[in-house]
Parts: C-alpha cells; structure tokens; sequence
C-alpha cells in the first residue's frame, strides 16, 4: 500500500513567527519533529531572531550568535530537532548536568550556555496560557513542563537539580492546529503558569514519544514581570542587563566560496503521511546549482521503492540526477528510486542527487514523496 507525506519545503521568503524559512540539516539530521514555541525554546525564538530576507540565518542576539558561533546555522535551520533517539523516558543520569537544554546532543550544546541574555518571554506566575509545540512530525507521547527553583541562577549551566522535582504541567496527546510540518502547525493545551515565581526562570519541555525511544528537549528563558507572552532579545531589541557574546561573531565572505559551501542552504522537512522529503542546496555558481533530496521511511512496513517530485522554481531546468530516475513533465520533476536505494527499511533514509540550470529568482520547491 502506497503511503504519502508531503513534505513543507518552504521558501526563502522569511516572516516572523510564521513565516517561510531555508533549513539546513546537520551532517547527521535526525528526522526533526518539534521544539516549544510558546513559550518559546532557545532555538525557535534564536531562529526567529536570526530569520533574514535571503532566507540566511544572521541572528542579532549575542547569545543566539554565540550558539550559532558554536553549533552552526544548522541548529537554527533545524530548531526543531533538539533530540535523542535513544532517550526512553530518562532523564537524571542519561542527560549530564550542564546538557539540559541541548538534551546532551552534540549539535547543539552551544544552548546550553549559562548567560542571561537569551531571548526572554515575559510572563505572569499562575496565569493561565495556552503552550504551543509544533509538531513538524506527529507522534503520540506526553509532554512535561518544569521551572527553575527559586535559587537557580543564569550565570550557570542548568542542572537537574535547578528544577523543580515535579512538572507543573504535563499533557498527553494533546490536540493540534494547522498543517503538520508547517510553521504554524502545533499542537495547544492550556495550562497554569507556576505561582510565586518572579524574576528569571527556566521553563524546561520534555516530549516523551510514546511509539518510539524518541524524546525532544528544550529551555525556555522567561521572566515572570506581568508580561503576557512577550517576547524581547529578537531582532534588535535586549534583555538587560546584556553581556557580550561567548565568541565573536564571524566575518562573512567578501568574495563567492569557489567551492560548495559546507552547510548550505536547505528546507525544513515536514509530512502529512508516511514519507518525508527534503531537498537542499549543496553548491551553487553563477547559472546553476546542485542539490539533494534525503528520502525518509516513517513508517512500520519496508518500502521497496519511492518517488518525489516537486514543481521547478521559474528559471530552473534539471540537467542531471544520480541515484535516481528522472522524468520532467513541463515545470514538474519526477525522480524513482534506483536499483540499489529502493529499499528503505522503517525509520531509514535515503538521497539522491542532481544538478540544475538556474538562472531564476524562484527560490525552493516543495517536494512530496511516496514509498511503496
């Protein structure tokens, strides 16, 4: 039986909150799916922070600049993936002291820095909010909200037992709203807002998936003025008292890179079905680029071969693929697995490869895929 997922592969074209955006996936992208966003994470609000026309990230905030000076723009292209596929439930022992925020994943540990200039949300102790999550993949599981003790401090990294030893929150299988693997799909459930709380805190998100050992992690910075979800620290403005950034920022380029870059510009990936595509960037030059398509089997089953297609951006042709077979119908590209990558057993990937004639302004496509 076929199963389809279609894959949000936004364009570069970013807004704020819900706006579109260009992913980048870490050498080794776990299959994303979802961060806190109210109130919200380190990497959403830095992800916010560092959204550009271009579809670049360029965060502003010294701390998101630090992070990304540490880990790459890969984990704010990928904010929603803070994750480990290994958890199972555990917390105290499995993720070190120090390595809340990053959830002990390597590829972001430049989050969990102790400093006290984060994006901020500003709340009110006890006051009933609406928490969303998004949900770029849907899966069952329980979500636990916890907070810093009262003695916590920013100047140092968050530890167990900095928190509070019972969640002041914890949902399962909460509804959700919008498109799943959209920016603005997520899932909702209302809560209270922990009482007598003032000042800095940490709101700490677990999502424990109940269908696999996948669990995902998450700091939220807040302070508890009054404030009614505000955010500040984004896009220019500051959380005062600031400090400066942990390292420098880097000096972009002043000439084109002569060879493809490293981490280069990609969609995030999102589904409806049992396929995830997503296409990205991994050089360009003047008149042309050349891209991949990572295949991914979110199912129970073996598939024994796929297919992805997407529609063409104006002003771009497709001259080549590899580990695939294309087919171009008008503006609508069709590529089917090979001989040697049909088979993707559950939770497997595959890619393959191409280059295009791009002479356009038509930014990323969206791609759907299937597996049989």
């Amino acid at each position: 039986m076929t199963r389809s997922r279609t894959a949000a592969l936004l364009t570069a074209a970013a807004t704020l909150a819900v706006g579109a955006l260009t992913v980048v996936i870490s050498p080794s992208p776990a299959a994303a799916h979802g961060a806190a966003m109210t109130p919200g994470s380190r990497t959403y609000l830095c992800w916010q922070d560092g959204l550009s026309s271009t579809g670049e990230i360029r965060p502003q905030n010294p701390a998101c600049t630090g992070a990304v000076n540490e880990n790459g723009a890969n984990s704010l292209y990928n904010w929603f993936s803070v994750l480990r596929s290994d958890a199972g439930g555990r917390t105290t022992g499995f993720i070190p002291d120090g390595k809340l925020c990053s959830g002990g994943n390597p590829g972001f540990s430049g989050y969990d820095a102790a400093r006290n200039d984060w994006p901020l949300t500003h709340l009110t102790a006890g006051r009933q909010m609406e928490f969303k999550y998004s949900n770029w993949a849907h899966h069952p599981g329980t979500f636990y909200f916890y907070v810093t003790k009262n003695s916590w401090s920013p100047t140092r990294p968050l530890a167990w037992s900095d928190l509070e030893e019972q969640p002041f929150l914890q949902v399962t299988n909460p509804p959700q709203r919008g498109a799943v693997g959209s920016n603005d799909g997520h899932y909702y459930f209302s809560g209270n807002l922990p009482a007598n709380k003032s000042g800095r805190h940490i709101i700490y998100s677990r999502w424990v998936r109940s269908d696999s050992q996948e669990n995902f992690f998450g700091c939220s910075d807040v302070t508890f003025d009054g404030g009614n979800g505000e955010v500040t620290g984004i896009r220019g403005g500051s959380n005062p008292p600031t400090t400066p950034p942990t390292t420098p920022p880097t000096t972009p380029p002043t000439t084109p890179p002569t060879t493809p870059p490293t981490t280069p510009p990609t969609t995030p990936p999102g589904h409806s079905g049992d396929c995830m595509a997503v296409y990205k960037v991994t050089g360009s030059w003047s008149g042309g680029l050349q891209g991949e398509v990572e295949i991914m089997n979110h199912t129970a089953s073996t598939w024994s071969g796929w297919t992805a297609s997407w529609t063409l951006p104006p002003g771009q042709t497709i001259q080549s693929v590899w580990n695939g077979t294309s087919s171009v119908s008008g503006s609508t590209v069709t590529v089917t697995n090979a001989g040697h990558n049909g088979r993707i057993a559950p939770e497997g990937k595959t890619s393959f490869g191409f280059v295009a004639g791009n002479t356009g302004q038509g930014g990323l496509p969206t791609v759907t895929c299937s597996g049989r």
